[in-house]
Parts: C-alpha cells; structure tokens; sequence
C-alpha cells in the first residue's frame, strides 16, 4: 500500500463509518420508536431530523465514495483491491436506494416540519422508509467490512 492508498482508505474508513452509524441508530432506535408516535410527532421531528441529515451527512457520504473508489484503484494486492470494490459496489448501491426512496421521503418530511402541517400519508411514508433501513445498514456493514479488508491487507 502507499501512502495515498493508506490515506484514501482511511477516509473511507471514517465517512462510512459515519453513515453506517446513523443507519444503524436509525434502524435500531429511530425506526421502532416512530412506530409508536404520533403522526403529528413523526413529520415534525423526523422532518427536522432529516432538515439536519440531509444538510451534513452528504459531506461524509460522498468523502466515503470518492475515497472508497481512489482506494480501490491504487491498492496493489487482490484482496485490497476485491475489498475496496466490494465496498464501493455496496456504497453505490446505497446510494441508489437513498435517493429513489428515502431521499424524496426526506423532503416530504422536512416540508411538513417547516410549514407545521402533518400529511395524511404520514404513517405509510415512515413506513416505506422504515422498509429500506436495515438493507441500507446491510449494505453499510459490507462496505465498512470491505475497507477494512481493503485497509489492512
């Protein structure tokens, strides 16, 4: 490995860490404890759960990509190099499924929250978006796992 590798790895390292945390947490926490609020209480703080979310975690998201790709590229072992494009197959798949489904969830929700109103469709949209967490966070596991694959081989 050198150095440019060795960098690029570990800062796909840490901004898919940061990601994979946050689905986690969601998929964990965020996802049952919607369930049992009030759609009222759902649109208005996921709504600006997400307002923050979708500000800030593009930052570490697309570091993660572009690094993940420069790390694949420059690894000089098989296992390095199968690693990383692991990882960047999964990242690009995740983020396919953020934006063709969580993403326009997001700024419905992010809507309601800024103009105080609560969609009728509250509930089925926590639903679909509750329906894409855990393969996101699958696919967030088998990126990380890769990179560090990638990372010390």
């Amino acid at each position: 490995m050198t150095i440019l590798t060795d960098t690029a790895a570990l800062i796909a390292v840490l901004g898919t860490a940061v990601i994979y945390g946050t689905d986690i947490f969601c998929a964990l926490v965020l996802r049952p404890a919607a369930t049992g609020a009030s759609d009222a209480s759902v649109a208005d703080l996921l709504g600006r759960v997400h307002a923050y979310g979708d500000r800030r975690l593009p930052v570490p998201g697309v570091l993660a990509i572009v690094a993940t790709a420069l790390a694949a590229a420059t690894d000089d072992s098989t296992p390095g190099r199968t690693g990383g494009g692991i990882a960047l197959a999964a990242l690009l798949l995740w983020l396919a499924i953020y934006l063709r489904v969580s993403a326009p969830i997001n700024k419905r929700l992010r809507a309601a929250a800024a103009s105080h109103t609560v969609p009728a469709d509250t509930r089925q949209l926590q639903e679909r978006w509750d329906s894409v967490i855990w393969p996101r966070a699958l696919l967030q596991t088998i990126a990380l796992t890769g990179l560090l694959t990638l990372l010390i081989s």
